[in-house]
C-alpha cells in the first residue's frame, strides 16, 4: 500500500483517522497507531512484518540491558550485539546476492546466486533502531521499557517504508505524552495534499516520461533485455536523453520529498512533528549545501553516527578525507547492492573534497554559475544513480555527446521538447521555494489589508481541496504510481 493509492486514501486513511480519534486516552490512540501501522506494512509483505517485529524487539530488549550495565565493557557488549542484529540483518536480505556476484568474478569460484527479495523499508527502520540503541548507550534517551512503544516508533506508518529517518529523541515525548489540535491537523492535511499533489500529478508525469525515454535496465543478467535496451538507446538522439534525464532529475526530487511531506503532514495529524527532510537543493550554491538540503536525516544519520564516531574532521586534513571517503562509499551502498549506487556516492564525495580543499571559497564569488555548477554535477550524477547496469549507463553517456553516431536532435525529439516546456517550467518552479514565498507575501499583505487576508483564507481553503481532487482525478485509473525510494 502506498499513500499515494486510492485505497489509502478513500478507506485506510479515513478509517485510521476516526479510529484514532473516537479513542479517549493516549495509550488506546498509541495502539490503535500501531495496528494500523502493521496492516500497512504488512499489506503487501505480510512475512515480512515479522522481521520488523524481531528487530524491534532486539533492540528493545538490548537496549534495556545496556541501560542496566554499570560498566563501559558490559554497555559495550549489548551495543554490539544489537549492532550485529541490525546490520546482519539488513546484510542478509539486502547484499547478499551482490556479494555472492563479486565473489564469482574469483577464477573457479561459481556459486548460485541466492534471489532473496528485498523487505520493503528495512533500510530506514534499520537505522531508526540502530539510531535508538546508540542514543540509550549515549545517554541520550531513556530506554524504553515497554516494547509496543519501540515497535511504534519503528513501525509508524507515516514513514516506516520510506523515511524520514526519525530519530527516537525527536518524538519520545510525543509516544508518550501529545495533544493533537485542529491547528496542527488542518497544517497536517494540506501538507498532505501538497505532497500528494506533487506526486500524483508532477512526479508520476516525469516518471511515464523517463520510462518512455530512457528504458529500464532491467535485472543484472537480463541479456535479452540489455541488448535490447541497448539498442533503442543507441538510436536516440541526444536531445532525447538530455530530456529524459532532465526529467529524471525531477522525479526523484519531486517522488520523494512528496513522500516526505506526506509522511510529515501525517504525522501532523496525530500530534507528532518529524522533522524536515528536503529543503529545495536545487538552489543550492555548492554540493556541499546541496548535501545540508538533500534527504537531511540521511545526511545527520551519517554525520552523527558514523563521520564523528570516526574522528570528523578532529584528525588532520587525511584523516578527514578517509573519513568522508568512508562515509560516501557507505551512502551509495545504502541506497542499493549494486556497484553503481558506490561509484555515485564516490562521485559526490570528490566533489565535496574539491570544495573543501580548493573550489569552496572561490565559488562564493561566482555569481549564478555557482547555481549551473550544481546542477550539473546533480544531473551527471544521477546518470550514475539509475542505471545499475554499466553498459546502458555508457551508452547513455556516449550518446548524450553524440558519441554513439547518432544525431543531436531529430524532428520527433524537437516535437517532444516543444509539447513537454511548460509542463518541464512547472515541474522546475515546485522544485524551488517560489510559491511558499508567494504565500508568506500574501500572509504579510493580510496583516495590512483585512480584504487580503479574506482572499488569502479562502485561497488557503480552496487550493487544497483542489489539489486533493485534482490528485485522486490523477490517480484514477493510472498505472504508474511507484515511489522509488521503496526500493532502497
Amino acid at each position: 500500500m502506498v499513500f499515494s493509492s486510492l485505497l489509502f486514501l478513500l478507506a485506510f486513511l479515513p478509517l485510521n483517522l476516526i479510529c484514532y480519534f473516537i479513542a479517549k486516552d493516549l495509550r488506546t490512540r498509541n495502539i490503535i497507531l500501531l495496528i494500523f501501522s502493521l496492516i500497512f506494512y504488512a499489506w503487501g509483505e505480510p512475512v515480512y512484518v515479522l522481521i520488523l517485529l524481531f528487530m524491534s524487539f532486539a533492540c528493545w530488549w538490548f537496549s534495556r540491558r545496556l541501560e542496566s550495565e554499570k560498566r563501559e565493557r558490559d554497555k559495550r557488549k549489548w551495543l554490539t550485539f544489537a549492532v550485529i542484529v541490525c546490520i546482519g540483518t539488513i546484510g542478509i536480505f539486502k547484499y547478499t546476492g551482490f556479494f555472492v556476484q563479486n565473489l564469482n568474478f574469483i577464477p573457479f569460484i561459481n556459486l548460485p546466486v541466492p534471489k532473496i527479495s528485498l523487505p520493503i523499508g528495512i533500510s530506514f527502520y534499520t537505522f531508526q533502531l540502530l539510531t535508538y540503541v546508540v542514543d540509550v548507550y549515549r545517554g541520550e534517551v531513556p530506554a524504553q521499557k515497554q516494547y509496543y512503544k519501540v515497535l511504534l516508533y519503528a513501525g509508524l506508518f507515516h514513514q516506516c517504508v520510506a523515511g524520514p529517518i526519525v530519530r527516537y529523541g525527536d518524538i519520545e515525548n510525543e509516544i508518550n505524552a501529545r495533544k493533537t489540535t485542529l491547528s496542527s491537523l488542518y497544517t497536517g492535511v494540506n501538507r498532505f495534499v501538497y505532497g500528494l499533489a506533487k506526486k500524483s500529478i508532477l512526479a508520476n508525469s516525469c516518471g511515464a516520461l523517463v520510462d518512455m525515454l530512457l528504458l529500464s535496465d532491467g535485472a543484472i543478467g537480463d541479456v535479452s533485455l540489455l541488448a535490447q535496451n541497448l539498442e533503442t538507446i543507441q538510436g536516440r538522439s541526444a536531445l532525447t536523453l538530455w530530456i529524459g534525464m532532465a526529467f529524471y532529475m525531477l522525479q526523484i526530487y519531486l517522488d520523494f520529498s512528496a513522500y516526505s511531506d506526506m509522511a510529515i503532514g501525517l504525522g501532523l495529524m496525530c500530534g507528532f512533528h518529524y522533522k524536515e527532510n528536503f529543503n529545495y537543493p536545487y538552489t543550492s550554491d555548492s554540493i556541499t549545501e546541496f548535501w545540508r538540503r538533500w534527504h537531511i536525516s540521511l545526511g545527520t544519520f551519517f554525520r552523527d553516527y558514523v563521520y564523528i564516531p570516526l574522528g570528523g574532521n578532529r584528525k588532520g586534513k587525511l584523516r578527514t578525507y578517509l573519513n568522508m571517503f568512508v562515509v560516501w562509499g557507505l551512502t551509495g551502498l545504502w541506497h542499493g547492492a549494486s556497484w553503481n549506487f558506490v561509484f555515485w556516492g564516490l562521485y559526490f564525495f570528490v566533489f565535496l573534497v574539491l570544495e573543501k580543499a580548493l573550489i569552496g571559497p572561490l565559488l562564493k564569488k561566482t555569481g549564478i554559475w555557482k547555481h549551473i555548477y550544481v546542477i550539473v554535477v546533480v544531473y551527471f550524477g544521477w546518470v550514475f544513480f539509475r542505471f545499475t547496469q554499466l553498459p546502458l549507463m555508457t551508452a547513455v553517456l556516449k550518446g548524450m555527446f553524440c558519441a554513439n553516431g547518432n544525431a543531436f536532435s531529430t524532428y520527433e525529439s524537437g516535437r517532444l521538447a516543444l509539447r513537454y516546456l511548460l509542463f518541464f517550467v512547472i515541474c522546475c518552479v515546485a522544485s524551488t521555494p517560489l510559491m511558499s514565498r508567494i504565500r508568506e507575501w500574501m500572509r504579510d499583505r493580510g496583516q495590512k489589508s483585512p480584504g487580503f487576508a479574506l482572499a488569502e483564507q479562502a485561497l488557503g481553503v480552496a487550493v487544497p481541496c483542489i489539489l486533493l481532487i485534482l490528485s485522486v482525478v490523477a490517480l484514477t485509473g493510472d498505472t504508474y504510481n511507484p515511489f522509488l525510494y521503496f526500493q532502497f
